[in-house]
């Protein structure tokens, strides 16, 4: 048996650990003798109302109040929500920052009174709005100095990774967690596992960041990295860019992490100075712009002191540096990957897939024609990536019968690139331009791929249907390769290549440990280290368990569609549906079940329910709440899993139905219920659901026990996970949208 990942750990105070804290503006990073990692150390900065002495770990629940939180277009919902919840005022100002970029090309009147709103609100609460052509948010977060190395920083949008690629923890949170934010300052988090990611040596001419995570998507394409959080470590990092980190840290995500960080170094304190410099004379030359209402400095005076950025000046550069976290030696790692950088040539994702990623040399034999190529998105847009481009193209033109479009990553590139000349090159070779924004890359605006079209881009996504028809084919590369194979009219390399010095491997060196650092016997819990139980919440949840032998059992599964908006349907017609369309009988099951609860609580401290077991990757697919709220309708009141999809994770726990991941225990029910003993096969018999005759399973959330009682066959007992503070919080105030109400 193995450990399950715990929810919020005290330290037990007869254990020697202490806590050496580096205090600043009421932030502390944690170094003791329980090992942290590089995550779990800015975590810990970031976690309130822990217990005196807790030190965070993987796995764990607790509350976090994130420097900042970002929302673009989607902040008309976001204020929609935070409106409903009977909020007037946000619980600090300076946390939240607006960005507009994902629809900049729409001109409607429609989408033009929508971003007129979210000004108007921005500057009712004096929050720092940046409107329709200033650049990708992601952009704008690390270019105005929001995200900062060793900070933790979240944004309504998935590829949050990004801000990883400064030495900042960035994650995707859902709307309702950035309502909750502006009105509490916090929201729930549950720390991820850790992966350590380690790139070594160094790249060859002519191969990129792009090149890094296109090939680590596609040759680590077994979920070795789904919902973990990834440090980057090894030693070709010196020798990659910050804007190559960028890149990585933010197609993390389409590697299925849900956070990307690389350490803080001097190439990246020697970034930021070369970034200093530059916002020093363009504050010289010229008078800042009034398109956005951020907070900017007045133009240097040549006699008088001005005042500094306020984020971006060298006193908080310095601090970051002296404080930077590092692992400390034994920290813990839910596994270890490494890449050879010298080993690897450039690489191409696709066809509509960044799991499948073929070496160009290999490809370039097919001269894959091509009708469309794109340099837009937060991923590859900046100032580098245009002048990579650029060489590529300057005195060639794009070929016949392709369109070729380029938008910056923010006003601020834009600018760069046109005073280098870069931009302008792009232009000669007949590039079409767009604004600073999104675009293309989630199909809005023009330039979409069409029905049989061919398309290659220098974006994070080419999943079938993203860049226009679902019809379309896009493959993903680096923007030298996206310029030469616009230049061409089918997916090459630029002539700067020189095919004979490529590494000679047919595919790059990497390997994979994985670590199992838990014990798996049962371990006595001493008093001083039980979970603290707030009032109103049980100390046991007990009852006969359902047991669903599969993974990847879908929201749609749990919830069919044709019910998520039948908004006046009742709790009582959701346990009536609920598994429909995995399997018709589970309703009717879980009704049984329900009757041979006891009618009353037999003590308050425990709580009567059915308890669900079921496989890996519990939830995946779409964000419906109601396949959450609908199985604790159910009378089922906590689940068990080997994971669960981490939308449905947040939706779950903000709606006060328990989750608890627990690998060993489902192995073993697979083991013995499963067909062939194997996973995602379903049940012996063709059984959807299985319900072990006279079998019940207790849940201690103090002591992170689970005892599963077999009938005739005695008990067993599992290490399990402690349900800690902040999901208890939820819990008794019936959710998320309690626990803000009573926040307030």
């Amino acid at each position: 048996m193995v450990l399950l990942p715990r929810l919020t750990r005290l330290a037990a105070q007869n254990r020697a650990s202490f806590i050496h804290a580096s205090r600043q503006n009421g932030r502390f990073y944690a170094t003791v003798s329980n090992p942290q990692t590089v995550i779990e150390k800015i975590v810990q900065k970031y976690a309130v109302d822990l217990p005196q002495g807790t030190k965070v770990r993987a796995g764990d629940y607790v509350m976090i109040k994130p420097e900042h939180v970002m929302t673009h277009d989607n902040t008309g919902p976001v204020i929609s929500k935070f409106l409903s919840l009977s909020c007037s005022k946000l619980d600090n100002p300076r946390q939240p920052v607006f960005t507009l970029d994902h629809d900049v090309q729409n001109k409607s009147e429609t989408n033009q009174n929508k971003y007129k709103k979210i000004e108007a609100f921005a500057k009712q609460h004096n929050v720092d709005f940046y409107p329709a052509g200033r650049g990708i948010g992601h952009q704008i977060i690390v270019e105005e100095g929001y995200a900062w190395p060793g900070k933790m920083v979240v944004a309504s949008d998935s590829h949050s990774n990004h801000y990883g690629g400064v030495g900042c923890l960035g994650t995707a949170i859902v709307r309702t967690d950035a309502a909750g934010i502006w009105a509490t300052g916090k929201f729930w988090w549950q720390i991820p596992r850790v992966v350590s990611v380690s790139l070594d040596g160094k790249l060859s001419p002519g191969v990129t960041g792009k090149d890094v995570i296109v090939a680590l998507a596609g040759l680590f394409n077994n979920d070795e990295v789904l919902n973990a959080a990834i440090e980057f470590t090894g030693s070709g990092i010196e020798h990659l860019s910050i804007d190559e980190r960028l890149t990585i840290a933010n197609m993390t995500t389409e590697w299925g992490a849900v956070a990307g960080v690389f350490p803080i170094d001097s190439k990246l304190e020697e970034w930021y100075q070369g970034i200093f410099r530059k916002n020093e004379l363009r504050r010289f030359l010229s008078r800042p712009s009034t398109s956005s209402m951020a907070p900017i400095p007045e133009p240097s005076d040549p006699v008088n002191e001005s005042k500094p950025h306020p984020r971006l000046n060298p006193e908080r550069l310095q601090d970051a540096i002296t404080n930077r976290p590092t692992a400390d030696p034994g920290a813990t790692y839910a596994a270890r990957l490494s890449l050879d950088l010298s080993t690897l040539v450039p690489y191409v994702s696709g066809p509509n897939s960044v799991k499948v990623a073929t070496a160009l040399p290999k490809l370039v034999e097919d001269k894959i024609k091509i009708n469309k190529a794109y340099l837009v998105s937060c991923t590859n847009s900046r100032a580098s990536d245009i002048a990579s481009a650029a060489d590529v193209l300057r005195g060639k033109k794009i070929a016949n019968g392709v369109e070729f479009y380029i938008a910056a990553a923010s006003s601020r590139v834009q600018e760069d690139a046109e005073s280098s000349g870069d931009w302008q090159a792009l232009i000669d070779a007949g590039a079409k331009t767009l604004p600073a924004g999104c675009g293309p890359c989630i199909g809005l605006g023009v330039g979409l791929l069409e029905k049989g079209e061919v398309g290659i881009s220098a974006t994070n996504r080419n999943y079938k249907g993203r860049m226009g028809s679902p019809e379309a084919i896009a493959y993903l590369a680096s923007p030298a390769v996206v310029a030469a194979s616009a230049a061409k009219g089918y997916i090459c390399g630029p002539d700067s290549i020189n095919w004979q010095e490529l590494p000679k491997f047919e595919k790059p060196r990497i390997s994979i440990i994985e670590e199992n650092s838990e014990s798996s016997a049962p371990q006595e819990v001493d008093e001083a280290s039980l979970e603290p139980l707030l009032e109103g919440f049980p100390e046991y949840f007990e009852g006969p368990l359902l047991f669903a032998p599969q993974d990847n059992l879908t929201t749609d599964g749990m919830y069919p569609g044709k019910y998520t908006y039948q908004d006046d349907i009742t709790p009582e017609r959701q346990a009536e549906v609920v598994m429909e369309n995995y399997d018709p009988t589970f309703a009717t099951t879980a009704k049984e079940l329900r009757g041979t609860l006891p009618t009353s609580e037999t003590s308050s401290a425990t709580r009567p329910g059915a308890i669900l077991l079921s496989g890996y990757n519990f939830g995946t697919g779409s964000s419906r709440e109601q396949a959450a709220t609908a199985i604790k309708n159910a009378g089922i009141p906590l689940v068990i899993c080997g994971s669960f999809g981490d939308i449905f994770k947040r939706n779950s726990i903000n709606n006060g139905l328990i989750l608890v991941e627990s690998p060993t225990l489902i192995k073993d029910m697979t083991d013995r219920f499963a067909k062939d003993g194997v996973r995602g096969k379903g049940g012996k018999d063709g059984k959807l659901t299985v319900v072990p005759e006279n079998w019940k399973i207790k849940v201690d959330t103090r002591r992170g026990k689970v005892t599963v009682s077999m009938g005739e066959e005695g008990e067993k007992v599992y290490n399990a996970a402690k349900v800690g503070r902040s999901v208890q919080e939820l819990w008794v105030n019936g959710g998320l949208e309690g626990f803000i109400r009573a926040s307030l």
